[in-house]
């Protein structure tokens, strides 16, 4: 972003002054070049996020349009089946990934291939990709794969954590530039459900992907016990 508002927005600053003060005809240079550098400015921002609380969720990784909710039999990173969910990112979303839960990064794969188009069927697969391999704390099941894959613009990934690393639900891990997809894999248990469908509009670290209800409903429980037992102490009571 520094280099670019030197870069772009200084040479429209110049622009600018020039057409100003010297010919109009420099607005045919100005003008661009300070549409590169608004747009440029727009894909590299990182908003605040409110990052929901409570237990058995699972938030987005990245903002953008869901492209597939399914359940695979096999995964190459988890044993048995597993529920996955993608998400498109388009060049006018926020580019930053964030982790989907708590926990502890077991381990980064970088993996070189194609830039096939980020909708298409195959590009999970084939294209360049970073996987990102979560064991997550809270009880959650795991290991959780959070997978960042190039797209036909998209050319440079970046991965900010590594292994070992603790990470905090919605945590920034990287990034993708100009047009990619995120997957979200999780080993499917009993009670874990997806909360979003294909073609909805998600944001990163906001918007609640996955819910594991039997966690959810165990502290539940547990909260109206605590209730129960401080109201039976209470004076009076």
């Amino acid at each position: 972003m520094l280099i670019c508002t030197a870069l772009l927005g200084g040479g429209a600053g110049v622009a600018v002054w020039a057409a100003l003060a010297v010919s109009p005809w420099f607005w045919l240079v100005a003008v661009p070049l300070l549409g590169l550098w608004l747009f440029t400015v727009a894909f590299f921002r990182d908003p605040h996020r409110s990052i929901p609380d409570g237990p058995g969720l699972f938030v987005s990784p990245a903002d953008g349009r869901v492209t597939e909710v399914s359940r695979l039999e096999t995964h190459e990173h988890i044993d048995g089946p597993v529920l996955k969910i993608s998400i498109f990112l388009s060049i006018f979303n926020v580019h930053v990934n964030r982790t989907a839960c708590e926990g502890r990064v077991l381990r980064t794969e970088y993996q070189p291939g194609d830039f096939l188009d980020a909708r298409h069927p195959e590009c999970g697969i084939r294209n360049e990709s970073n996987t990102i391999v979560i064991e997550p704390g809270g009880g959650l099941p795991g290991p959780v794969v959070v997978r960042q894959v190039a797209g036909m613009v998209a050319r440079r990934i970046v991965c900010n954590v590594k292994a070992g690393d603790t990470l905090r639900r919605g945590q920034c891990i990287g990034l993708i530039k100009f047009g990619s997809r995120t997957d979200l894999v999780v080993p499917e248990r009993e009670g874990l459900e997806a909360m979003v469908r294909v073609g909805d509009r998600v944001k990163g670290g906001v918007s609640v992907l996955m819910r594991a209800t039997t966690l959810a409903g165990r502290d539940e429980v547990s909260q109206h016990s605590r209730e129960t037992d401080r109201l039976a102490a209470s004076p009076g009571a």
